[in-house]
This record gives C-alpha cells, structure tokens and sequence, in this order.
C-alpha cells in the first residue's frame, strides 16, 4: 500500500478519533472520518502492546493492510480509516481478520453496495 494511502501523523489520528464516528465488533474498532477534498480513501492501524509481540502485531497490520488492499474497489473513498486490533484479532488467519474487517466496515456503511452499482 502507498504512502499517501496511510495515516501516518499523530495529528492526523487525532482529528480521526475526534471527528470521526466509531464502529466495532469483537476483533476491532474503526473510526471513519468524511474527506470531501480527498479522492481516496486512507488508513492508519493501531495495534497494541497488550495484543503480543512485535512478530504478532506485524502480522496483525500486514493481514489488515492485505485486506484493505483485497476490498479496495468496495471501500469508499474520501473517507480515512483508523484501524484499532483488540486482543482476539491475536489469534486470527488472514480470512478471518478479512470477514471481520468486513463486518465492522458494513456496520459503518464504509462498503459500497453492489446491487446500487448494478442498477445504475
């Protein structure tokens, strides 16, 4: 994933998590913020020392940054994405992470729905 498509900057998260909605499940916490001026979509992840070791938590970012990339065309754009892995997302393969990033990324309506890309 490029650069400009990642939330680096401690501000940047901030204004996230300030301005932004917030939408969980089990696994995870996504804060979505609305960028009109933005013709893409980005992502800052959080993962926690509590969540394991370096090993563990690097692999809990590149199987979220992979699904990202994976649900690229159904993710909206003009949007920023803070991705925060609680504990059980420790324990997870690379589909499961996927269909419950899908999960809580449908709750907060970040996904484009097929049947309206369809119609038109």
């Amino acid at each position: 994933m490029k650069k400009k498509f990642r939330i680096k900057k401690n501000e940047e998260f901030q204004r996230v998590f300030h301005e932004g909605e917030s939408f969980a499940n089990r696994q995870f916490v996504v804060y979505i913020l609305q960028k009109e001026d933005q013709d893409y979509f980005r992502i800052g992840l959080s993962v926690s020392k509590k969540i394991g070791n370096a090993v563990t938590r690097v692999r809990i970012k590149r199987y979220i940054r992979q699904a990202f990339l994976e649900l690229n065309s159904q993710v909206r754009e003009q949007r920023d994405y803070v991705v925060i892995a609680r504990k059980p997302a420790a324990d997870m393969a690379f589909n499961e992470v996927k269909s419950s990033l899908i999960h809580v990324l449908k709750r907060g309506k970040a996904l484009k729905s097929p049947s309206k890309k369809e119609s038109k």
